[in-house]
């Protein structure tokens, strides 16, 4: 697995940073957001260091898959019924600000303060 010394989400898969937790298995982590856009926020990440979504090769398609297909369950877990939204943010352009690719997850009752 490719790791980042320098990276706060490597950091956070290896243990050194702690994180509330909702999910981990062998390939992905999921964890609260610790700056909640909406009553329920989390994002689930690879535990591998993948920069961008364009530095994904067909290598990743199955890690991919398994993100989209972790987000609804985890929300129905967390007791969000109607509904949420699946963000990627991908590189400055696209308002990434942690270079670790990251899945967001927002929901619950709006209005949402942000996003």
């Amino acid at each position: 697995m490719h790791t980042d010394p320098d990276c706060i989400f490597c950091k956070i898969v290896a243990g050194q940073i702690p994180a509330k937790k909702v999910y981990e298995d062998d390939d992905v982590l999921a964890f609260h957001d610790i700056h909640p856009w909406a009553p329920v926020h989390f994002l689930i990440i690879p535990k591998t260091h993948i920069a961008t979504m364009a530095d994904i090769t067909p290598a990743e398609q199955a890690l991919l898959g398994k993100m989209m297909v972790l987000a609804p369950q985890l929300m129905a877990q967390l007791g969000v019924t109607g509904g949420f939204r699946q963000i990627i943010n991908t590189g400055r352009d696209g308002g990434q600000e942690v270079y670790h690719l990251h899945m967001h997850v927002i929901g619950g009752p709006r209005p949402w303060t942000k996003g």
